[in-house]
């Protein structure tokens, strides 16, 4: 059985289609192909089983841009190279997680009459799995509610959730601390900001970073875009541990080590944050599309899963009262945590494997 992998080629897309391609027995003849952008896919995909081809693809926009004709260019030979790949390939299925890089692959699997099935991993779904919706067999969502937005198609719709790298939940607390060098009793804060960094929580982070000490031992992931200068506006202090990347094994031992995680609202972060079962403040991305981080934000929060700061009205002051006021609450971030912990389904990839193999 052939299966199909597309989406737009972030992480976002990447990471969940890696994960759900590992719950499949390899030994049963599946194989898996992946064809959209590059980007991040290339370097995230080689090696791990699954025959890749990248392909051009234009962007959506929703309002007018001097790149337009630019994307349509695109968008037109992304249609062409699916077609060829299609063609050359015939899978069973296609799995597509969305973004500007799945549409001309999904609309030549549709030429093709190829069973399509869309995974929406926000909670207000991207324009590209809008138009798509039509062509598709399934509609996977990640949240509730989010069936709103395909109200026309709700014999399709089936809400899952987005699966993470299981591999993420199994870091053990006194490895993170050798690994980290963690060498207090303070209380752990993770800082993170999404695969590129964010330059407004480091500039926070900055201003705060020797009161921050003073109760805490901070890990923070600035981005590598970032890192040279948060390195040099910041001083080698006791307790601050920056980094501009962490990989798979450090990320695992940095959650099992943060006693409270502070990260961007994107569909990926918050799914491991819940599967991990840590309290979070989340500061979701101003200007993310649809302003899905800010609705990911406060759909989580519900039932004091997290705490939400948004980025206009944020300053250095609130951010600090608000991790002194959750680090001094132990019982309230014991309650965070076993509340977000009760938001992931560690069976989910297996769900959306069974929904895959229903319609190859």
């Amino acid at each position: 059985m052939r299966i199909l992998f597309t989406g737009g080629g972030t992480g976002g897309h990447i990471f969940p289609i890696i994960t759900i391609s590992r719950v499949f027995d390899w030994t049963r003849g599946f194989q898996f192909y992946y064809l959209g952008p590059n980007g991040f896919a290339k370097k995230n995909l080689i090696g791990r089983g699954l025959k890749a081809k990248f392909i051009f693809a234009g962007k959506f926009k929703r309002y007018f841009s001097l790149s337009l004709p630019f994307d349509l260019i695109k968008i037109i030979i992304g249609i062409i190279q699916s077609f060829w790949y299609l063609f050359r390939w015939m899978p069973d299925v296609i799995f597509s997680k969305g973004g500007y890089g799945s549409f001309p692959v999904v609309l030549a699997a549709r030429i093709y009459r190829i069973p399509i099935i869309l995974h929406e991993s926000d909670s207000a779904p991207g324009l590209a799995n809008i138009i798509l919706a039509k062509f598709a067999k399934r509609i996977i969502l990640s949240w509730s509610g989010s069936e709103q937005y395909f109200a026309n198609y709700r014999n399709k719709v089936v809400i899952i959730g987005n699966p993470i790298r299981n591999y993420l939940t199994q870091g053990i607390k006194e490895e993170g601390k050798r690994l980290f060098g963690i060498t207090s009793n303070k209380p752990v804060i993770l800082i993170l900001g999404g695969s590129q960094g964010a330059q407004k929580i480091n500039e926070i982070v900055l201003n705060t970073l020797p009161r921050l000490l003073q109760i805490a031992e901070v890990i923070h992931v600035s981005g590598e875009k970032n890192f040279k200068y948060v390195q040099k506006h910041s001083e080698k202090l006791l307790g601050y541990h920056l980094y501009s990347f962490l990989n798979m094994d450090q990320l695992k031992q940095a959650y099992a080590v943060a006693d409270l995680i502070i990260n961007r609202a994107g569909a990926g972060s918050i799914f491991e944050i819940a599967a991990c079962g840590k309290p979070s403040i989340l500061i979701p991305l101003p200007k993310s599309a649809q302003g899905h981080q800010k609705k990911n934000a406060y759909e989580f929060a519900k039932d004091g899963r997290a705490v939400v700061l948004e980025q206009q009205n944020l300053t250095s002051n609130m951010f600090l009262d608000t991790i002194s006021n959750l680090i001094s609450n132990p019982a309230k971030l014991k309650q965070m945590g076993e509340r977000a912990k009760t938001f992931y389904n560690p069976k989910i990839p297996e769900f959306i494997k069974a929904e895959i193999l229903k319609f190859a």
